[in-house]
């Protein structure tokens, strides 16, 4: 069962034969029902406690475990000439039931980790694996400190994350020469270190698009507003003319309905002045920037204004456009991380230590990126046979258990046999429903394994 997910673990050392072999087994279980506990996943007392002492080997890392992954990541964007490395960070919260040696998120009186992952993702949104994660937390002491951190050297800051993502990205972009690598983010990553960083590289180099959060100057001097002023990015790509305009549909969300946005686009590229208490330390950059603005929004704070920071090229309408299309593939690592918390429940996992809980969430990641990655699949190769990733059994009793009739001739495609598993789920499949998500199929391949077990154990073909 669930033979897609062991291969990606194909070729794990963890140093014993045993380990290697555990490690399958574990991750076979918990992905047969995402959704359940440890102990529910497990067959039995036995290997339920297998998996436990598994978690706290601790000759076992959870880069161990995720290294193979890694590597059939990288073969994967080996296929495709772009492919996204998009980053971002997210809490997991274990405050109602800590590990021992937990330490706090925001606040003193919580407890948890924050994840920062990168994902490797094609600009139509299929995620091809995760290709780096690191789990950070705070010490009490350090909380409400921010005027101290402000002095410390950016390598000993939190949001030096960013920069050793789009480093990251550099490095894959070295790995898979034939791939054009891209690294993506939101505006935590507005950091000039990282724009620096690309200017110097002597290598393969991974271009980027950062959404900006901080209005930085240009170095052209603003003698209207004082002697020490300068021209800010913002204006200067809000008064240059119009590149094109799109209307686009946005879907509802917590904070706005639904409605068609009429966007005005503009860019330009610009030379940026280096923060002012660096200014001697660090050079000037040049980027692209590209604004994104809504006209005749509702006026009730949600109107779209995206000013993208960019080494992509500008000189086109497609170019512009381009651009903004591999921004919007970023809210891929969004569903990613819905999908581990609410599809895995990651934060319902009560572990003694913090190590352990760190072993346990490696498959876990694994795990959700493979609910993500075959919800995409349909969506972008929808004629691909649906045994290209499930197995005979699977998608034969898939097949008669919600059609009632006998199997067909030919194999169906995967986007038929889609709309029946994830009718399981709860998905509806009328006319007018988008493309099935994340939820019903992570609830659907929790059925569907026990309906393949079944059909091996008293099918038709025992």
């Amino acid at each position: 069962m669930c033979e897609g997910i062991a291969d990606e673990l194909q070729g794990v050392d963890l140093g014993d034969k045993r380990l290697n072999r555990r490690s399958v087994r574990v991750i076979e279980s918990l992905a047969a029902n995402p959704e359940a506990s440890i102990n529910a996943s497990c067959e039995g007392w036995a290997e339920t406690l297998a998996a436990y002492r598994f978690f706290d080997n601790d000759s076992v890392t959870p880069e161990q475990i995720l290294e193979p992954h890694l590597r059939a990541t990288q073969r994967r964007m080996r296929d495709h000439p772009v492919v996204l490395i998009v980053q971002d960070t997210t809490e997991l919260d274990y405050t109602q039931h800590p590990p021992k040696d937990a330490r706090c998120l925001n606040y003193e009186q919580r407890f948890g980790l924050f994840e920062h992952a990168s994902l490797a993702v094609t600009p139509d949104k299929l995620c091809l694996g995760v290709v780096g994660s690191e789990l950070f937390d705070r010490e009490a002491e350090s909380l409400g400190q921010t005027n101290r951190r402000r002095t410390l050297p950016v390598e000993e800051k939190e949001g030096f994350r960013w920069v050793k993502g789009y480093r990251l990205a550099c490095q894959l972009a070295a790995e898979c020469p034939d791939t054009q690598i891209v690294s993506v983010a939101d505006r935590e990553a507005d950091m000039y270190d990282i724009f620096v960083d690309a200017q110097r590289q002597t290598g393969s180099r991974a271009d980027y698009i950062i959404r900006a959060q901080k209005d930085r100057s240009t170095l052209e001097p603003d003698l209207e507003s004082g002697p020490a002023a300068y021209h800010k990015v913002r204006d200067e790509v809000s008064r240059s003319k119009l590149r094109t305009t799109r209307t686009i549909e946005l879907s509802q969300t917590p904070t706005r309905a639904a409605r068609q946005a009429h966007l005005e686009i503009r860019a330009i590229s610009v030379d940026v002045k280096p923060p002012h208490a660096r200014r001697h330390l660090l050079p000037s950059v040049t980027h692209n920037v590209v604004l994104v603005t809504e006209v005749g929004g509702p006026d009730d704070g949600t109107e779209m204004c995206w000013l993208l920071i960019t080494t992509l090229p500008i000189e086109t309408i497609d170019d512009v456009l381009r651009i903004i299309d591999y921004y919007v593939a970023r809210w891929t690592v969004e569903v990613y991380f819905r999908t581990l918390k609410t599809g895995c429940r990651v934060e319902d996992i009560q572990l003694e230590t913090t190590a352990r809980l760190k072993r346990c969430l490696a498959f876990y990641k694994i795990i959700a990126w493979r609910v993500l990655y075959l919800t995409y699949l349909n969506r972008t190769c929808p004629k691909l046979p649906c045994t290209a990733v499930f197995a005979e059994c699977e998608w034969k009793s898939v097949w008669r258990v919600v059609t009632k009739k006998p199997l067909p001739k030919k194999t169906p495609t995967l986007s038929r046999f889609m709309e029946l598993l994830t009718q399981l789920g709860g998905y509806n499949n009328r006319a007018t429903d988008a493309p099935p998500g994340p939820q019903p199929l992570w609830v659907g391949l929790r059925r569907m394994t026990d309906f393949a077990t079944a059909w091996l154990t008293f099918g038709p073909e025992t």
